[in-house]
């Protein structure tokens, strides 16, 4: 019996190699794909449009506060309290001891110019205790040289008597301070001694000795006589008078360290001479 026969199919010359490519998806499935991506892109979408107006709207929240209690309170006002003591109290101390430290100051300053007071008048009851005794001794002296020049006879003095006086009153006076503008009885200058010596017999000169100069007559020096006036400086602007009293000498108020003495005319010759008795 024969075998049947089976139908040869004739083969393409790349049968044998295997494809690929991917096998197509259905339809439907591919619509189903589609249809959740475009679900799950809206789900996005609609996530973040929400989370974009939640963050523009601000967050608040209310914190509360703890509440003050009574006794909390009172602690407080009490602490207050006692922070403003200590500073009146502190405040109150430096008052007290600025006022203390001004006063010490003031205690200090007051012992000190008693003190200097104290001393100050020491110092002037010795000076005037001294100007007594030197005034007692001068007084002396005075009397002694107004007796001898009353008894003596001078030969250098002329016969008058006026003169005489004149010369005993200027001898009387040496030992006396030179002050000037001062007017006796313990202290001159040279023009108010010779002036106070001439009045003691009735002459009446000027009160400078610019003026004294100009008083009575002109008389050369080489001819000069006891109670001549002789004076320092040009005539009509002389600045130092004095009397000579003989021998070469003449008394003056000096200046403030000599005071009233006797001096030789040629250790400080005189400018001219005028003669008024």
């Amino acid at each position: 019996m024969k075998e049947p026969l089976v139908p040869v199919v004739p083969m393409s010359h790349t049968a044998h190699i295997r494809s690929h490519r991917k096998p197509r998806r259905s339809a439907t499935s591919s619509i189903a794909v589609r249809a959740g991506v475009a679900g799950g892109v809206l789900s996005m979408a609609a996530a973040g449009a929400s989370a974009s107006a939640s963050a523009a709207e601000p967050v608040t929240q209310t914190i509360e506060l703890p509440t003050l209690t009574a006794d909390l309170s009172a602690q407080v006002a009490q602490s207050a309290a006692a922070t403003q003591q200590a500073a009146a109290n502190y405040e109150l101390r430096a008052e007290r001891d600025a006022a203390a430290a001004k006063a010490a100051a003031e205690a200090k300053k007051d012992l000190v110019e008693a003190k200097k007071k104290a001393e100050a008048k020491k110092k002037a009851a010795e000076a005037a205790r001294k100007a007594a005794a030197e005034r007692a001794t001068r007084n002396a002296e005075r009397a002694t040289l107004s007796a001898s020049a009353s008894a003596s006879t001078s030969v250098s003095a002329p016969a008058s008597g006026s003169v005489a006086t004149v010369i005993a009153f200027l001898k009387a006076q040496v030992g006396d301070a030179y002050v000037m503008g001062a007017t006796g009885p313990n202290a001159w200058d040279c023009s108010s001694l010779v002036q106070a010596a001439y009045k003691q017999v009735g002459v009446d000169l000027p009160r400078v000795s610019q003026d004294q100069s100009m008083a009575g007559t002109d008389v050369p020096l080489s001819d000069i006589q006891v109670g001549d006036i002789l004076y320092w400086g040009g005539k009509g602007s002389a600045y130092h008078v004095g009397v000579y009293i003989g021998d070469g000498q003449y008394l003056d108020a000096a200046n403030p360290s000599k005071g009233v003495v006797i001096q030789d005319l040629s250790g400080y010759p005189a400018s001219g001479a005028v003669r008024v008795l």
